[in-house]
C-alpha cells in the first residue's frame, strides 16, 4: 500500500522549577513524550547537556529508531528470502559531533546485529537480506548521515 501517514507526539516540558527559564542553570530539561494509546516516555537531554541520565535523550531516541526500524525491515527481507530467524539483537551506536558553535549533527550510526538462523543453508541469504532491509528502513533513509550494518550471523545451536 502506498500512502502518505503522519504520527503526531506530545512533548511537553516539566522541567519548570518555579521560575522558568529565568537562567541557564534555572530549569530541568525533563520532558514527557505523549501519543495516545501509549505509554508515557520520559525523556531529557543528555547528560553533558544539563540533563537527566535516567531519562531517554533524543539523541537514545534516534539510534533506537534507526536500529528498531533496520529491525523490523530485517525481518520482512528474511521472510521474502525464505530466511528463518530464530534471534535477534542489535548493539547499535552512534556518533554526534558538535560544531562548537552551540550545535552539531550525528555523522553515522553503526548497527551491529546479531542474528541467530535456523539452519546453515540460510547463513548467505541472512547476510544477503540486511542490504535489502536497509533499503526499505524509512528511517535510515531520512537522515544525511551514514547508517552502516556491521551484522554477525550465526546458527542455531551453534552459539
Amino acid at each position: 500500500m502506498w500512502g502518505e501517514h503522519r504520527y503526531a507526539v506530545r512533548a511537553e516540558w516539566t522541567g519548570n522549577r518555579g521560575a522558568g527559564t529565568s537562567g541557564y542553570r534555572d530549569y530541568d530539561r525533563s520532558v514527557t513524550l505523549s501519543i495516545a494509546g501509549k505509554p508515557d516516555l520520559a525523556a531529557s537531554s543528555d547528560k553533558p547537556f544539563r540533563g537527566d541520565p535516567a531519562r531517554w535523550n533524543p539523541e537514545d531516541l534516534l539510534v533506537s529508531a534507526l536500529a528498531e526500524c533496520h529491525l523490523l525491515s530485517y525481518l520482512h527481507a528474511c521472510v521474502s528470502a525464505g530466511v528463518v530467524v530464530v534471534g535477534y539483537s542489535d548493539d547499535a551506536t552512534g556518533v554526534m559531533r558538535e560544531d562548537g558553535r552551540g550545535g552539531g549533527a550525528f555523522v553515522e550510526v553503526v548497527l551491529h546485529p546479531r542474528v541467530v538462523v535456523a539452519d546453515a543453508s540460510m547463513v548467505d541469504a541472512a547476510q544477503r537480506a540486511h542490504a535489502q532491509a536497509h533499503e526499505w528502513c524509512f528511517i535510515a533513509n531520512s537522515v544525511n548521515f551514514p547508517v552502516r550494518h556491521e551484522p554477525t550471523i550465526v546458527v542455531a545451536g551453534s552459539e
